[in-house]
Order: C-alpha cells, then structure tokens, then sequence
C-alpha cells in the first residue's frame, strides 16, 4: 500500500532575499520604458535622414526561424538575365540539423527537420532532443509509446513547459500521445527562459516546444513502415489536400498503428494515432490554424528495478521482468495502462490594421482510462484465494483555456502586446479493487462482475485568471533589442475526495527582462532575467488527501549571460546561469505511471551550456556540447518514513549531475546518409539525503540510409537503420523519481517470485541494443 504523507514545506532563503530578487528583477523591467524613451530621442537624431523601417515584430519566444537578420524574400534582378537569392532553412542548420542558428535574447536550442528525418518514427521528441546540452532524457522503451522524463539544470519536466504548438501537454511522459515524429517540424528547449504570454503554470525549467506539421499548398502525402526489435512493426501515412480552390483553406491527415512488446520479460505494447491540422490564410495577413490529435494506447507498465535488482541483472542476467503465467500476481495483464486522449489547439492570428492586430489561442486536452497494478490476493465468493488488483481510474482528465492578446506598434522601435489567460483544469479519480478475471489479466475496473471496492473518489482542479504585458523594443539600425514583460497570475486551487474539501488562493507575480546585442553580423550577447513558477497540478493534488495541506507555490529567480559566434564553417552559443529556486517540489514514484509530490526546501544550480557545430564540409557536419552544473541543496529535510531530519544542506542537488557531454557527426554523400551521436551523463544523487547514487554512463545512437531517386508518384523513396545501444551498455539512465533516503522502503516485483519489500530509489534503465528498419517515402 502507498503511503499518503507528505512533509511539510521548510523554505531557508529569507524573505528579505526573496523579496529583493523580485524587487531587482520588477525594477529592470521597469527601467525599461524609461530607457527607452531616452533612446528614442537619441535614435531619432541620429537617423532623421533615412528612412523609416518596419519593426520586425519578434515575441520573447523568438526563434531564428521568426527572428532572421536577412530577409527572406528573394532579390530579382530583371533585364538580360535574372538572378534570384534566397535563404534556406538548412544554411541555418549546423551538425546536420542538431544545432541551428538563434537570434533570440535568451538560450534557445532547437533540433530541425534535417535531423528529425533521419531518427527512427516511433521517436518522440524525447529522443530527439537527447544530443542538447542543457537535458538529460532517460526513456524506459524502444517503442516510444511508453514516453520518458527529462532533466534540465538541476529540475526536471514536471518543473517545465512541455508543448505542442505553444500549448502544454503536460508531462513529458505524454508527448507521445500527443503528435506522431512525422508530423514534428522542430522542437526547441529555452531552458532559462518562458514567454510572459504562453499558457503554462509550470516553466522553471524553462519551454520543450514541438512544432507540428503546417499542410502542404500542394496535394500530395507521405508514408512509412518500420520493423524492428522486440517484435516492432509500425505503419504510417499521411494526406495533405493541397489548397482548396480558391479558399486559402488547406489540411492534412494523418494515422499510424504500432505493436512492440516489451524490451524485457513478457508484455505487450499498442497505440494508434491520428492527427489532423487545417490552415486557413487572408491575403491581410489574417491567419486560422486548428490541430487536432486522438491517441488510444494499450500497454504494459513496466517494473522498475531498485538497486539490488538492477545489480543482480548486471552480474548475473536475472531480470525483473514482469510474468508470463497467468496465475502469477505479476503476470504482465495484471499490470496495464488503458489509455485515451484527445489534444485541441486552435490559434487565430487577426491582422486589424498596419499596426494593430488580435490573437486567441484556445486550447482543449482531455484524457481518460485507468492503470493497474497487483494487490495481494483474497479469497472470492467461493472462499478460493484468488488475485486481486489496484487500479488508478481516471474518469476524466480535463484542460480547457485560451489566451487573448492584443499586439499594437507604438512606433518604428517598440512593439507592445498586453493580454488575458484563462485555465480550468480538473482531475476527477477513484481507486477501486477488483479479482484479476479467471484466466489471469486486469478487468476493467468498470465490470461490476470482478469489482471488490469502487475506492475513494477524488476530484481536484485549479482555476487561474492571468493578466501580462510585454514590450518588445529595437534600436541602433535593430542592433539592439530589449524585451521588457510582466506577468501576474492568481489561482484557486481546490481538493475533494471522502474525508472533505479544501481550497487555496495564491498569486504569483513574474517579471522578465531580456537584452541582446549584435556587435556584428557574426557576434551577439544577451542576457535574460527572470521569475517562474511552479503551481502543483490536479495529478499532483489528486494523490494527496486533504487532510495534507495543498503545496505552496515553487518559485524560481533566474538570470543568464550567454554569447553567439557564427561564420560560414560554423556556429557557436555558450551561456551561463544562476537559479535560486524556493519550496521546491520534487515528485516520487508511485507505481502505475504516478507520482506523488512533496516539498524539499530551497536550491541553487550555476553553471554553463556550450554548443558548437560544424556547417556541412565534404558531406560531414559535425556537432558537440557540454553542460557543467553546480546544484546544491539549501535546506535541511524531514524524513517522515524514518521521523528525523536528514542533513541534506549543503549536498549536491537530487538528480542533477555535474557534467553531461554529446558529440554527433552527420555525413553525406549524393544519396547515402548517416548520424552518429554520443551521450554522456555524470554521476547523480538519487535522493534528498544524498545517500544513494548512480554512476556516470554512456550512451549511443547511429542512423544509415539512403535516398533513391524519385519514379513514378514515388517523390523520395528512402530506406534507412536505426540503432540504439550500439554497445549493449546495462546502465541507469536516471531515477524514477524522488525519495528520502536509501531506507525508503516499498513493495516491488521481480519475475514469478512473490512480492517483497525494496529499499531506496527505483531507476529507469537504457533498453539493450535495438534496430528499426524504415521504409518512407512521399508522394
């Protein structure tokens, strides 16, 4: 049985500390239109006799890809002949597309099209942002179905902004219900920073964004088929209507199936997907986007070994792998996910007049199902000792919201966009009992026939109303740009299941100031400072009975100092960073795919990021990067399992390694085409007291393929080896969540033995070595 305690919150930075942060950072942005002014009057001097240009309008979220320093419109030249120039996407591409070149006033690392075309389809955008410095990625299978977690200078993703389309899909787990790989055009991490106008309650780790797929003017498709390891096999295909007359409508669609099983033991893995998106465009600039994604998904939840498990597979080859008898209580249908989801976002972007324009955003996620677990057994009707399972039903997990902003040039230096963001989010759960059916397997905890109890209900939820403004301001012939902004959130929190209700109104106040310089085409610096937060979601107040006070806010000050390099041979970004995070909320491990959260004080992370990658020489385009972290943890814990404090200040932070380092090289020739990339991570603490760790670990992917020439309808026929784990590494690739110490104690399975009693963290371990085979090809 879980546990359901938690230890109450003991922040140690002092509230003098805190405030003059916040005060710091709210003066700045202040400051802001201040210097503005003054350099406007400057500006307008020294520019009096030449004429007026269009601010380019750039949000705080500006990548490259919006933010370019040349434009992109052809030059022609009309008369004998004619010349046309014009920029690429991949002349913007280091590392062959591992790295591209940014412009944005704070770190931005973003992997593209040329790179996600050569990862194998059941990729998320876990995997493939792996190679980026400032992440640590641990996935538990080879399928993608099962998602994964992230680490990010010393937090993890439930402390970020996990997206698609500027909209969040919660957890990083969950991505892969959200959009097939095929339908990814990028995905881009600002781990320090989040724009004051996006929808997301928790960005101290900063934004993951996966752009999706914008249909083609042009009717037309593309299709693939991958088999692989664990008995993988997996069909895709897409359709894109093309322009519809004379509408400006256009769309696409898309579905795939995938079947693995599980990379240990016995198990069996299912998903089918569909996405489908729509655009429409006014010859104003007026633009409407819809994208739509349904995700019904069937899978085994796999054990996760603690320490001793995990060493005696390593010497001995003894697994913990789940059963293949159906009479066992850890028989593999004893323990599945049923899961559905459906993702809605719909942005309007409404051009008024030349400088005034609208945007709304609404966005809509609800999912519904239930994960099973084994419960010991009882005796049935018949008085027969008969299995029984422990199910987490979630009768509906919903998100609803939009945002609504105004966008206006107040004159050739300054763009101000000010707005409103409204959420409701709600949880509503239970947690019955029921015998496993006669042949073994977990009913659905739906049929009364099996039922023993219908468990608790709980429903929990938030509400939140947001105001923000944002400046974005460019002076010195757009050499300098200044993003000045503001965000105040205010929430109501609510939880109810059978002991009673219980409620909590919190604000949050979240400044931003953000400056970069271009000394030249080639150089530029920036620096970012910032507040973020992080608000416990309706999962997170779902586990936790309301007799256990709601959590208070996590709240981060952050600040970076970063510089750019980039010629026609390569392109550089070196940045460096200082977070000071108060009640902090870190999450453990509950079995079942959930997690339940507590409260570990405050921390400190410092350190750098560097990426370096080469542009393509002789068809190879290398890539490198490091991160160096210094987390400490600053307060003292207590330890309810043991009832002492644990001396944890002063330690180094839990799961947060010191050094993590990647290498890639991309080579090509005429069709032929290949990546390699190297992943190293540090050692790590895996809990609070700093009493349990992991050692460093390598591990390593490698892509072959080739492009044969079109025939046919056949535009881009490809075939193409994907591989992982080249060298059958048994490592840990990361904790499962948070614990206390080495002592936490919990029931764990291994195999056909009977259930006993674990101790410490359990851990996720990098699958042993896999091949995809894929065929694809447009048309």
């Amino acid at each position: 049985m879980s546990f359901r305690i938690i230890a109450p919150s003991r922040p140690v930075l002092s509230r003098l500390t805190y405030r003059q942060h916040l005060a710091t950072l709210s003066c700045l942005v202040s400051a802001v239109g201040f210097c503005a002014s003054l350099s406007t009057a400057q500006a307008q001097t020294a520019t009096a006799a030449k004429k007026s240009s269009q601010l380019t309008r750039a949000s705080s979220t500006t990548s490259a890809a919006h933010a370019r320093p040349r434009s992109t419109k052809a030059i022609e030249a009309h008369g004998a002949e004619e010349i046309s120039v014009g920029s690429t996407r991949r002349k913007r591409n280091g590392g062959g597309g591992m790295m591209r070149l940014e412009t944005a006033p704070h770190a931005v690392q973003t992997v593209t099209k040329e790179y996600i075309d050569m990862r194998s389809p059941v990729s998320t955008a876990l995997d493939l942002v792996k190679n980026l410095p400032s992440v640590n990625v641990t996935t538990p299978d080879t399928s993608g179905m099962q998602g994964g977690q992230v680490q990010t200078r010393g937090l993890t993703d439930r402390d970020m902004a996990i997206m698609v389309d500027g909209i969040s899909a919660g957890q990083a787990k969950y991505l892969a219900e959200i959009i097939d790989s095929e339908n990814v055009d990028e995905v881009s991490i600002t781990p320090g920073s989040a724009a004051r106008d996006l929808p997301v309650m928790s960005a101290a780790g900063g934004v993951m964004n996966s752009k999706s797929h914008v249909a083609s003017h042009k009717f037309g498709g593309m299709t693939d088929f991958s088999y692989g390891t664990n008995n993988l096999s997996r069909e895709f295909i897409r359709l894109d209507s093309g322009d519809i007359g004379n509408s400006g409508i256009r769309g696409y669609f898309s579905f795939s199936n995938t079947h693995a099983r599980s990379w240990m033991g016995s198990g069996i893995n299912e998903r089918k997907h569909i996405d489908f998106g729509a655009r429409k465009d006014w010859e104003n600039g007026s633009n409407a986007n819809l994208f739509i994604s349904w995700n019904s998904a069937d899978w085994t939840i796999d054990n996760y070994p603690t320490e001793d498990q995990f060493m005696l597979y390593k010497h001995t080859g003894q697994g913990w792998d789940r059963s293949s008898h159906p009479g066992n209580a850890n028989y593999w249908k004893n323990n599945a996910d049923h899961w559905n989801q459906i993702f809605l976002s719909a942005p309007i972007h409404t051009v008024i007049t030349d400088k005034l324009s609208f945007d709304l955003h609404p966005y809509l996620t609800y999912g519904q199902g239930w994960s099973a677990k084994p419960n010991g057994a009882e005796a049935n009707a018949a008085g027969d000792m008969q299995n029984t399972i422990g199910y987490f039903q979630e009768h509906g997990d919903r998100v609803v919201g939009a945002t609504a902003s105004l966008s206006y040039d107040i004159d050739r230096h300054n763009h101000l966009t000010f707005g409103y963001w409204y959420n409701n989010s709600q949880s509503d759960r239970s947690y019955p009992t029921s015998f496993a059916m006669p042949a073994g397997g977990a009913p659905s905890p739906n049929w009364s026939q099996y039922r023993i109890d219908k468990g608790d209900r709980q429903v929990a939820g938030y509400e939140i109303h947001s105001l923000f403004i944002q400046d974005t301001a460019k002076y010195l012939h757009d050499k300098l740009l200044i993003n000045g902004g503001f965000k105040f959130v205010m929430s109501n929190a609510w939880n109810k299941d059978y002991y009673g209700s219980q409620g909590r109104n919190s604000t949050a106040p979240l400044p931003q100031l953000s400056i970069s310089y271009n000394i030249n085409d080639q150089n530029q610096i920036y620096v970012n400072a910032e507040g973020d937060y992080r608000q416990p979601t309706e999962n997170d107040m779902g586990w936790l009975y309301t007799n256990v006070p709601i959590l208070k806010n996590q709240y981060s000050i952050k600040e970076e100092l970063g510089y750019r390099y980039h010629n026609r041979y390569m392109m550089m970004d070196l940045s460096f960073f200082n977070y000071n995070v108060t009640n902090r909320v870190v999450d453990q491990y509950l079995g079942m795919n959930n997690y339940r959260p507590f409260s570990i004080g405050s921390q400190t992370m410092r350190g750098l990021d560097f990426m370096i990658a080469g542009r393509e020489i002789h068809g190879f385009s290398p890539y490198a990067s490091v991160e160096y972290l210094h987390a400490t943890q600053d307060s003292n814990v207590f330890d309810p399992y043991q009832n002492i404090m644990l001396h944890s200040k002063g330690t180094q932070a839990i799961m947060a390694p010191r050094v993590m380092a990647n290498f890639g090289l991309t080579y090509k020739y005429k069709g032929f085409f290949a990546n390699g990339s190297v992943h190293y991570t540090g050692p790590q603490s895996v809990s609070v007291a700093g009493d349990q760790r992991i050692p460093g670990y390598v591990t390593n992917s490698l892509t072959v393929g080739y492009h044969f020439k079109p025939f046919g309808f056949v535009k881009s026929p490809t075939f193409r080896l994907n591989f992982t784990n080249l060298t059958g590494s048994i490592v840990r690739t990361g904790a499962m969540g948070a614990v206390y110490s080495k002592h936490d104690s919990g029931t764990v399975y291994s195999g056909s033995s009977a259930a006993y009693t674990g101790y410490g963290n359990t851990f996720m371990v990098e699958p042993r070595f896999s091949m995809t085979g894929t065929i694809s090809t447009s048309f």
